[in-house]
């Protein structure tokens, strides 16, 4: 009797066929590396020209008000319209700002508006991006729901979760190539000194490269046919509305669990924010600052490629706690280094245990959110990541300004092991979660 074929690489992976889903993907990909590029560019743009952590914290801040302000009445405007008109309106913003960034980096307008002005609209410009990440993640997880079918789910989480991870560690990593080549074309090389006022040709042209892939991912999401959406034989109150998605989360206690680990691991544990001062401190270049910020995105599209081939199909709560406990762990090696390619080992090991952070959460996400509710529940888990993320960078500026930004580090990292040992004692439901209740 002759053994049946092996299934093929797209058997194995049948949402690769979907076309509509690798627009999607490949989308995911641009604006999450023209984000961190930009992320990368701004924090090394804010440090050189002010010296201050606490500047750098109030990066942080000026993105996650808004995110947290507009998320509930996104995800309720997304849910009665149509979802690509949203993603296509969020990213056409995005390329306006990217044109802002662009010319107000550049030496010309440095010289013409000085110091405080050039803060102020950079922190402007935060703040309408904040506004834009409030839409766009609920947008993306609504339109990406419509083009796959159910039984893929798990299938699209993986691979749209290692695009979004290698656009996270491509991002980064660019701002040193870009520094290499704007070096060459210049003819000279920026140090990491900080408190200079002065254009810098890495930044200046980071935005510019920015800007130009934003208007090819505008190209990329018309690509995409309009889908229909779920309309409401009743209409609500938007009161009303936006505390559905606030109940849903709290009654569905393994997503609960999830999301507050996700939350309050990475609120404590972001020493990524403040990657500027500790390169300065140990007499780093550009280029190594690239390298360091891009090392948890290489460890997450290790971590990520496995789970392609290993798909964590058993126990995935009891593992999410064991992998932010282990980022935690790795938080604190990252402080403690020294040298590069210590520090840049840790980061790695930061960015493979988030990958099952990210992958458990999102396959929970979209398993238990009903249809009509995606939006509004989308919604709620943007407020959950913006303030892990964007309040981490904040609370990390802030511990750095009375710590010192080491003590900074190695407590954050501290304060996640603690978080995470208090949610593995109460989160019963998050420990016992199983994918085959849901599919």
């Amino acid at each position: 009797m002759s053994k049946p074929p092996s299934p093929s690489f797209l058997d194995k992976n049948p949402v690769l066929r979907n076309k509509e889903f690798l627009y999607l993907l490949f989308f995911r990909f641009g604006i999450f590396f023209v984000l961190n590029l930009q992320s990368t560019a701004i924090y090394y743009w804010v440090y050189q020209i002010t010296g201050s952590n606490l500047k750098m914290g109030m990066i942080g801040l000026a993105e996650v008000v808004p995110a947290i302000l507009f998320s509930m009445i996104s995800g309720y405007i997304i849910d009665m319209r149509e979802k690509k008109k949203m993603l296509l309106l969020c990213t056409v913003g995005y390329a306006f700002l990217g044109l802002g960034l662009s010319v107000l980096s550049t030496k010309a307008s440095l010289d013409f508006l000085g110091l405080n002005k050039t803060l102020i609209f950079i922190f402007s410009l935060i703040f309408f991006g904040g506004i834009l990440r409030a839409f766009l993640a609920p947008s993306s997880f609504a339109l990406l729901s419509l083009v796959i079918p159910r039984e893929q789910y798990t299938n699209a989480t993986n691979w749209s979760s290692l695009f979004f991870k290698v656009g996270t560690m491509l991002g980064p990593l660019s701002f040193g190539v870009i520094d290499a080549v704007m070096s060459l074309a210049t003819s000279s090389k920026d140090t990491m000194v900080a408190g200079q006022v002065r254009a810098i040709p890495s930044v200046t042209g980071s935005m510019f490269f920015i800007f130009f892939t934003e208007l090819v991912l505008i190209v990329l999401v018309m690509l995409v046919k309009a889908k229909p959406f779920v309309k409401k034989e009743r209409k609500e109150s938007m009161g009303q509305s936006l505390s559905l998605g606030v109940k849903f989360i709290w009654k569905t206690k393994a997503l609960l669990g999830a999301q507050a680990l996700d939350m309050f691991t990475v609120l404590f544990g972001g020493a990524i924010a403040l990657l500027p001062a500790f390169v300065d401190i140990h007499h780093m270049t550009e280029v190594e600052y690239g390298i360091l910020r891009a090392a948890p995105g290489v460890g997450s599209i290790i971590t990520l490629m496995l789970l392609v081939y290993l798909p964590l199909n058993t126990q995935p709560g009891k593992k999410l706690l064991w992998c932010c406990a282990g980022f935690g762990a790795a938080t604190i090696a990252f402080g403690l280094s020294h040298e590069i390619i210590l520090a840049t080992i840790a980061l790695i090991f930061t960015g493979m245990f988030d990958a099952v952070s990210v992958v458990v959460r999102s396959t929970i996400l979209q398993l238990v959110t009903p249809e009509e509710m995606r939006g509004r529940v989308a919604a709620v888990n943007t407020m959950f990541i913006s303030s892990s993320n964007e309040l981490g960078d904040f609370e990390s500026g802030v511990m750095a300004h009375w710590l010192g930004t080491i003590r900074a580090i190695i407590v954050g990292g501290c304060l996640t092991l603690s978080v995470v040992g208090l949610i593995a004692a109460s989160a019963k439901k998050l420990r016992k979660f199983d994918y085959k209740e849901y599919q």
